[in-house]
């Protein structure tokens, strides 16, 4: 299966995909639970991160992984939204050098809540 960081319909194609499938996606998926643990990393994000998937799985992104990432712009609207599907350009900085980045911010009760990360070029 083929999907752009731009499909409409990615969030339920996600929720479908095998770890495998995640893995040869050309953008940066983190599959997370509504407060943030994280329940899969892939390839693309863990290599843009420099952190091993099994080093993160079972963290809360927002507070542990990324803690770039805890602030109203995103993680508390993960916690206060129930349906999201948002474009935002941000700067990566933690644990890292400074990443321009596009994330897309996904979430609805039945498919679940994603982070996308693209790299900007």
């Amino acid at each position: 299966m083929t999907l752009s960081f731009e499909d409409s319909a990615i969030l339920n194609s996600l929720s479908e995909m095998n770890p495998e499938e995640l893995d040869s996606l050309p953008f940066g998926v983190v599959q997370l639970k509504p407060e943030g643990e994280i329940l899969s990393y892939n390839q693309y994000e863990s290599e843009l991160a420099g952190l091993d998937s099994q080093e993160v799985i079972g963290k809360n992104f927002f507070i542990q992984v990324a803690p770039c990432t805890n602030n109203f712009m995103i993680y508390h609207r993960y916690l206060e939204e129930e349906q999201i599907d948002a474009h935002l350009d941000y700067l990566f900085t933690y644990g890292m050098r400074p990443t321009q980045v596009r994330l897309r911010m996904l979430k609805s009760p039945e498919a679940g809540c994603y982070l996308l990360v693209e790299k900007k070029a």
